[in-house]
């Protein structure tokens, strides 16, 4: 009895104002629900949220910088300085050459030497009058005259070759070698047969000849060579050219 009370009781409340009570808890619920997965569903894009920035700054932190194309490195520019290299310090000494060169020098002139040895008995005055023992007048003397021994050996004075060989009235046999410069040598009193003849080349200390006494302008004097040099025509001092 009490059960089928229990059941009426139940019925009348569905029934009734129980039945929205019902639907209203129902609502509650549904509504409960909504709100909380609302709400699950905001949490969780916020963690999404978060976890995506933080994922950015983490892959932003580990990003590799890579270094830029070498063409486009441009070097950087050191201050300017004076680089001195060894080749600049001194220059390179050149290398010796093994190679041997014979220079052709040119032979010295050759020196003048006495035609004959012995004392000057007369000395050169071109400019100045002297008295002639033989002539007996004052004249000037164009050469020396050289005390020697009758057949005295005469040589050449200078290199050159036998210009003439003369009979002069006064100075008896008389030979004259050119040197080819201008300058001429001059022997005369000589024996009347030389031992050279023209055109004959001469070399210092070759014999022309002997002193003699062919001479007459000069024969008030002992026996000697009468020696004279001219340079270009002109008389000079035999003793500027021979040697002291």
């Amino acid at each position: 009895m009490n059960s089928k009370s229990s059941g009426g009781k139940l019925e009348a409340f569905f029934t009734g104002k129980g039945f929205y009570i019902v639907l209203l808890l129902c609502a509650a619920i549904i509504g409960g629900s909504a709100w909380m997965m609302a709400a699950g569903e905001r949490e969780m894009a916020e963690e999404i949220s978060v976890m995506n920035r933080e994922s950015l700054e983490k892959q932003a932190v580990e990003t590799v910088i890579l270094p830029p194309a070498q063409e486009d490195i441009q070097p950087a520019m050191a201050p300017e300085t004076q680089v001195t290299r060894p080749e600049d310090e001194a220059p390179a000494k050149p290398e010796e050459s093994t190679e041997t060169f014979h220079e052709t020098e040119a032979a010295p002139a050759p020196a003048y030497v006495w035609p004959v040895s012995g004392q000057v008995e007369r000395w050169h005055n071109s400019s100045i009058l002297t008295y002639d023992a033989t002539m007996r007048d004052w004249r000037t003397h164009e050469g020396i005259d050289i005390m020697a021994p009758l057949g005295e050996t005469v040589t050449a004075a200078h290199a050159g070759s036998v210009e003439s060989i003369v009979q002069d009235d006064l100075y008896g046999t008389v030979l004259t070698v050119s040197h080819g410069d201008g300058g001429r040598t001059v022997y005369a009193n000589l024996a009347e047969v030389p031992a050279v003849s023209v055109g004959d080349w001469v070399e210092p200390g070759d014999v022309i000849g002997a002193v003699g006494t062919t001479a007459i302008g000069e024969s008030g004097q002992g026996t000697h060579l009468h020696f004279a040099v001219t340079v270009d025509g002109v008389n000079v001092n035999p003793l500027d050219y021979l040697p002291g």
